[in-house]
């Protein structure tokens, strides 16, 4: 039989060496296509003159997000595609990747990387912070960090929001019992790290135990010492904060992390709640690298 374009590999290689493989052979193996499907793809691709993936996409044994895929695992660029994955559809960095709204994180990501992350400054954390609930923080942070994770380098996000925590429902991890608040309380020694499989660069550190005291819990040292040691161990952290109006913990957590970002609405925030909050940051030591209008 002739294989999808020539390539070294087999169709059934594993995960981590699809990079190495041939596009037709990425789409064979994702599709489950048959040796016969296969040699009706190669023989409409040799009529046409056109590519494997679009020879598959014409005789409807693939489609334009396979295609995608296997593009992506060629270049090192990890995403989940929504038929594939457990995660939330927030996720847009996952499960559209080539979207308008995925290019609008990819440009933030550029100036964050500029404003924070140039050669030479000092390592820090992001706490993602707003004036209001509902201002879509979680949804942000979450992105942020996807979008992060696809430059290849380790990220972890951290939920820090131990009122309303959301990061494990959109990641679609099980609800966690030990996380954050386990730590800062002393009473967590397991690893309360998780990973992403479809985004080998992301880890997540949930809540865990909703505690009644969140306050109190990242006003300890052991908040600022766990920031210090997660940033020794991983490329960037974004960490994900309740709203301001819920009490001073967003404050409390971006003065740790060293930097913030301040997120609101549009038609949703009020102007003088994101005035007050990014003047208490004025009085604390953390930056301030921007405030996000969030029109999703």
């Amino acid at each position: 039989m002739n294989q999808p374009d020539n390539n070294t590999q087999t169709a059934n290689a594993p995960q981590g060496v699809l990079h190495d493989q041939s596009i037709g052979r990425i789409i064979a193996a994702a599709n489950k296509l048959t040796a016969e499907q296969v040699e009706q793809i190669l023989a409409h691709q040799k009529k046409l003159g056109v590519r494997f993936g679009e020879a598959a996409v014409a005789l409807g044994l693939a489609n334009g997000e396979d295609v995608m895929w296997a593009l992506s695992q060629q270049f090192h660029y990890p995403y989940a595609p929504g038929s594939a994955t457990q995660l939330s559809p927030e996720l847009v960095l996952a499960s559209k990747p080539f979207s308008e709204q995925a290019e609008a994180f990819r440009i933030l990501r550029s100036q964050i990387n500029v404003r924070l992350f140039a050669a030479g400054q000092q390592k820090r954390a992001i706490a993602v912070i707003s004036p209001e609930q509902g201002d879509g923080k979680s949804f942000f942070a979450a992105n942020m960090a996807v979008a992060l994770s696809q430059l290849g380098g380790r990220t972890l996000l951290v939920d820090a929001d131990m009122r309303n925590p959301r990061q494990h429902e959109i990641f679609g991890l099980p609800e966690p019992r030990a996380g954050l608040s386990g730590i800062l309380s002393g009473r967590s020694e397991a690893n309360v790290i998780r990973t992403i499989p479809d985004l080998p660069s992301l880890f997540v550190m949930p809540v865990g135990t909703i505690p009644p005291n969140p306050t109190e819990l990242l006003e300890r040292p052991a908040f600022g010492l766990l920031m210090k040691e997660v940033l020794s161990k991983f490329d960037y952290v974004i960490v994900d904060t309740p709203a301001a109006e819920l009490g001073a913990d967003g404050a409390i957590a971006a003065a740790h992390c060293g930097a913030a970002l301040v997120m609101t609405r549009k038609d949703a925030t009020r102007v003088a709640a994101v005035q007050d909050l990014v003047d208490s940051l004025a009085n604390g030591p953390a930056e301030l690298a921007g405030v996000v209008l969030n029109a999703h």
